[in-house]
Order: C-alpha cells, then structure tokens, then sequence
C-alpha cells in the first residue's frame, strides 16, 4: 500500500551547478552525490536532482513526485491490475534503492520509491 510522500525529483540541465545551489539553498551537502543523481534529505522527504530526467517544459512536467512502498514489484503490479500504465519499468538506482513509474489513468505520472534508508517513522 501507498505509504505517504518521499521522494519529489527535479530535472536539471547542470547537476553540478544545481547540487551547489540546493546545497546552499537548503544549508547542507546531500545524503547520495553521483554525476547521475543527487539526493538530499530534507526533514526525513527527498529532494533528488536528476539530470536525465529534463526540465520543465510543454512536454514535461519536470517533477514527479514518488510514494514510498515496502514491496515495489507487488505495488507496481496492484496498480497495473487497478488501470494503471507503465511508464518506467522498475530499477535499482544505487545503494539498494529501487524506483518506478506509472502512468494513471488521467495520464499523471504516478512514482513509486523502496527506499530502505528511510523506514517507516521517519517516512519509511
């Protein structure tokens, strides 16, 4: 079951630029720093810098906003089995956290997040 908000992503066209000025903005380095990804733990929520994900723009959103889950692959399955699409099959992104997307039926992307590094409590 969805287990609450984690995790919104940014799309960036400089990570590094972007990584220097949250980390000024937010007063602190992030938790995950790869040329990939950055991650930052705010308040026990993530704010992630992604490169690869474009930035805002008529045919993207830019931010996706991504709900925890104990056990991904059975909640991706229950909500393909509800009506919704895939958009991105699950993956291992480093450190033991595991992501995906779907589409639902409105067409929003709906993001799913295992994040074993946030437990339930402190947005598990």
């Amino acid at each position: 079951m969805l287990q609450g908000l984690r995790t919104v992503i940014y799309g960036v066209n400089d990570i590094a630029h972007a990584k220097a000025w949250y980390s000024q903005a937010l007063g602190m380095a992030p938790y995950f720093d790869e040329s990939f990804y950055v991650g930052f733990n705010v308040g026990g929520d993530e704010l992630g810098l992604n490169p690869n994900t474009p930035p805002n723009s008529a045919e993207n959103a830019g931010v996706v906003a991504y709900w925890g889950v104990e056990d991904i692959a059975a909640e991706f399955k229950r909500l393909l089995e509800i009506g919704g699409k895939e958009h991105s099959a699950i993956q291992d992104v480093g450190d033991g956290i595991q992501v995906a997307t779907l589409l639902d039926p409105f067409g929003n992307i709906l993001g799913l997040i295992h994040n074993p590094h946030f437990k339930i409590g402190n947005h598990g």
